[in-house]
Protein backbone atom coordinates (compact mmCIF):
# COMPACT_ATOMS: atom_id res chain seq x y z
CA UNK A 1 0.00 0.00 0.00
CA UNK A 2 2.93 2.49 0.53
CA UNK A 3 2.82 3.23 3.70
CA UNK A 4 4.02 0.30 6.26
CA UNK A 5 7.15 1.46 7.75
CA UNK A 6 9.02 -1.25 5.17
CA UNK A 7 7.56 0.64 2.57
CA UNK A 8 9.23 4.12 4.02
CA UNK A 9 12.45 2.67 4.71
CA UNK A 10 12.81 1.39 1.23
CA UNK A 11 11.92 5.12 -0.36
CA UNK A 12 14.30 6.64 2.45
CA UNK A 13 16.82 3.89 0.46
CA UNK A 14 16.60 4.43 -2.82
CA UNK A 15 17.43 8.07 -2.48
CA UNK A 16 20.38 7.61 0.11
CA UNK A 17 23.09 7.69 -2.39
CA UNK A 18 21.85 11.47 -3.21
CA UNK A 19 21.01 12.54 0.25
CA UNK A 20 24.66 10.89 1.77
CA UNK A 21 26.71 9.91 -0.44
CA UNK A 22 26.38 6.77 0.20
CA UNK A 23 24.53 3.45 -0.83
CA UNK A 24 22.73 1.75 2.15
CA UNK A 25 24.97 -1.23 0.94
CA UNK A 26 27.60 0.79 1.60
CA UNK A 27 26.80 2.60 4.68
CA UNK A 28 25.49 -1.26 6.30
CA UNK A 29 29.24 -2.69 5.65
CA UNK A 30 30.40 0.74 7.46
CA UNK A 31 28.30 0.18 10.26
CA UNK A 32 29.33 -3.36 10.48
CA UNK A 33 33.33 -2.74 10.22
CA UNK A 34 33.16 0.38 12.90
CA UNK A 35 29.61 1.08 14.30
CA UNK A 36 27.84 -0.15 17.03
CA UNK A 37 26.38 -3.47 17.68
CA UNK A 38 24.05 -3.59 14.44
CA UNK A 39 20.74 -4.74 16.59
CA UNK A 40 21.16 -1.92 18.68
CA UNK A 41 19.30 0.31 16.37
CA UNK A 42 19.20 3.84 18.81
CA UNK A 43 23.07 2.90 19.47
CA UNK A 44 22.94 2.76 15.31
CA UNK A 45 20.79 5.94 14.76
CA UNK A 46 22.78 7.83 17.66
CA UNK A 47 26.53 7.09 16.04
CA UNK A 48 25.49 7.85 12.33
CA UNK A 49 23.85 11.05 13.84
CA UNK A 50 27.07 11.84 15.82
CA UNK A 51 29.96 10.32 14.03
CA UNK A 52 28.74 10.94 10.17
CA UNK A 53 26.16 13.72 10.46
CA UNK A 54 23.14 11.73 8.63
CA UNK A 55 19.75 12.91 8.72
CA UNK A 56 17.17 11.78 10.81
CA UNK A 57 15.30 9.64 8.28
CA UNK A 58 18.28 8.20 6.87
CA UNK A 59 19.51 7.20 10.18
CA UNK A 60 16.77 4.74 10.59
CA UNK A 61 16.47 3.39 7.30
CA UNK A 62 20.07 2.47 7.66
CA UNK A 63 19.59 0.99 11.27
CA UNK A 64 16.70 -1.01 10.28
CA UNK A 65 18.81 -2.17 7.38
CA UNK A 66 21.93 -3.02 9.34
CA UNK A 67 19.99 -4.79 12.09
CA UNK A 68 18.13 -6.72 9.44
CA UNK A 69 21.18 -7.93 7.95
CA UNK A 70 22.32 -8.79 11.28
CA UNK A 71 19.48 -11.10 11.69
CA UNK A 72 16.81 -9.30 13.26
CA UNK A 73 13.10 -10.11 12.13
CA UNK A 74 10.84 -7.00 12.56
CA UNK A 75 7.76 -8.49 14.93
CA UNK A 76 4.30 -8.77 13.24
CA UNK A 77 1.12 -7.17 13.71
CA UNK A 78 -0.07 -10.48 15.90
CA UNK A 79 3.16 -9.66 18.04
CA UNK A 80 2.48 -5.96 18.42
CA UNK A 81 -0.66 -6.83 19.21
CA UNK A 82 0.31 -9.49 21.80
CA UNK A 83 2.82 -7.06 23.23
CA UNK A 84 0.12 -3.81 23.52
CA UNK A 85 -2.63 -6.13 25.58
CA UNK A 86 -0.22 -8.00 27.61
CA UNK A 87 -0.60 -8.11 31.73
CA UNK A 88 -3.39 -5.47 33.28
CA UNK A 89 -4.26 -4.27 29.87
CA UNK A 90 -5.29 -7.84 28.66
CA UNK A 91 -9.06 -7.49 29.66
CA UNK A 92 -9.36 -5.18 26.54
CA UNK A 93 -7.80 -7.05 23.83
CA UNK A 94 -11.10 -8.37 22.81
CA UNK A 95 -12.90 -4.56 22.26
CA UNK A 96 -9.42 -4.51 20.48
CA UNK A 97 -10.32 -7.07 18.52
CA UNK A 98 -14.29 -5.95 17.88
CA UNK A 99 -12.91 -2.38 16.56
CA UNK A 100 -10.12 -3.46 14.37
CA UNK A 101 -12.79 -6.21 12.78
CA UNK A 102 -15.62 -3.77 12.40
CA UNK A 103 -12.85 -1.24 10.71
CA UNK A 104 -11.51 -4.01 8.37
CA UNK A 105 -15.08 -5.49 7.51
CA UNK A 106 -15.43 -1.55 5.52
CA UNK A 107 -13.76 -2.76 2.70
CA UNK A 108 -11.41 -5.21 0.85
CA UNK A 109 -9.24 -2.56 0.53
CA UNK A 110 -7.87 -2.09 4.46
CA UNK A 111 -5.09 -2.96 6.31
CA UNK A 112 -4.05 -3.75 9.34
CA UNK A 113 -0.43 -2.59 10.53
CA UNK A 114 1.89 -2.41 13.71
CA UNK A 115 3.52 -0.11 15.67
CA UNK A 116 4.80 -0.42 19.00
CA UNK A 117 2.38 1.82 20.82
CA UNK A 118 -0.80 1.49 18.56
CA UNK A 119 -2.38 -0.66 16.15
CA UNK A 120 -3.32 1.22 12.86
CA UNK A 121 -6.01 0.79 10.27
CA UNK A 122 -5.30 2.04 6.64
CA UNK A 123 -6.83 2.37 3.57
CA UNK A 124 -4.81 4.93 1.27
CA UNK A 125 -3.90 6.72 4.53
CA UNK A 126 -4.71 5.81 7.91
CA UNK A 127 -7.81 6.14 9.25
CA UNK A 128 -7.94 4.52 12.53
CA UNK A 129 -5.64 3.54 15.80
CA UNK A 130 -6.40 1.59 18.24
CA UNK A 131 -4.39 1.11 22.17
CA UNK A 132 -4.91 0.88 25.48
CA UNK A 133 -6.61 4.16 26.41
CA UNK A 134 -6.09 6.14 30.33
CA UNK A 135 -7.48 5.01 33.12
CA UNK A 136 -8.15 1.12 31.42
CA UNK A 137 -10.06 2.79 28.71
CA UNK A 138 -9.74 1.31 24.81
CA UNK A 139 -8.59 4.40 22.66
CA UNK A 140 -9.96 4.49 19.09
CA UNK A 141 -8.36 7.02 16.92
CA UNK A 142 -10.28 8.70 14.39
CA UNK A 143 -8.47 10.58 11.57
CA UNK A 144 -10.80 13.08 9.58
CA UNK A 145 -9.77 15.10 6.52
CA UNK A 146 -13.06 17.27 6.31
CA UNK A 147 -15.48 17.57 8.70
CA UNK A 148 -16.31 14.97 11.49
CA UNK A 149 -19.76 13.38 11.93
CA UNK A 150 -21.68 14.68 14.75
CA UNK A 151 -20.95 12.22 17.47
CA UNK A 152 -21.05 12.97 21.37
CA UNK A 153 -18.65 10.65 21.67
CA UNK A 154 -15.69 11.89 19.32
CA UNK A 155 -13.26 14.36 21.10
CA UNK A 156 -10.61 16.54 19.90
CA UNK A 157 -7.08 13.93 20.02
CA UNK A 158 -4.21 15.05 21.19
CA UNK A 159 -0.82 13.40 19.95
CA UNK A 160 -2.38 9.84 19.29
CA UNK A 161 -0.75 8.21 16.14
CA UNK A 162 -2.25 10.22 13.10
CA UNK A 163 -5.66 10.82 14.73
CA UNK A 164 -7.99 14.39 14.86
CA UNK A 165 -10.40 12.84 17.03
CA UNK A 166 -10.81 9.76 19.42
CA UNK A 167 -13.34 8.26 21.12
CA UNK A 168 -12.75 6.09 24.34
CA UNK A 169 -14.43 3.13 25.26
CA UNK A 170 -14.90 2.10 28.95
CA UNK A 171 -13.64 -1.23 29.63
CA UNK A 172 -16.48 -2.70 30.77
CA UNK A 173 -18.45 -2.03 27.18
CA UNK A 174 -19.85 -4.74 25.44
CA UNK A 175 -18.30 -6.32 22.91
CA UNK A 176 -21.69 -6.12 21.14
CA UNK A 177 -21.72 -2.58 21.27
CA UNK A 178 -18.64 -1.94 19.31
CA UNK A 179 -20.94 -2.07 16.03
CA UNK A 180 -22.33 1.57 17.38
CA UNK A 181 -19.14 2.86 15.75
CA UNK A 182 -19.98 1.89 12.49
CA UNK A 183 -20.98 5.45 11.46
CA UNK A 184 -17.84 7.38 12.73
CA UNK A 185 -15.42 4.78 11.45
CA UNK A 186 -16.98 4.38 8.30
CA UNK A 187 -16.78 8.20 7.53
CA UNK A 188 -13.07 8.61 8.34
CA UNK A 189 -12.38 5.17 5.91
CA UNK A 190 -14.13 7.28 3.41
CA UNK A 191 -12.04 10.16 4.24
CA UNK A 192 -8.90 8.20 4.08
Amino acid sequence: MGNEPKDMVDAVSRSMQARTGRSVAHWVALVDAEGPDPLDQKAVRGWLKDVHGVPQNSQWAIASAAAEAAGWQPPSVDQLTDELYSGARSHLRPLHEAVVGLATSLGDDVEVQGRGSYIPVVRTTQFAAVAPGPRGTLRVGLRFRSDPPQDDRLGPAKGFAQATHWIHLAPDTPVEQVSALEPVLRAAYEQN
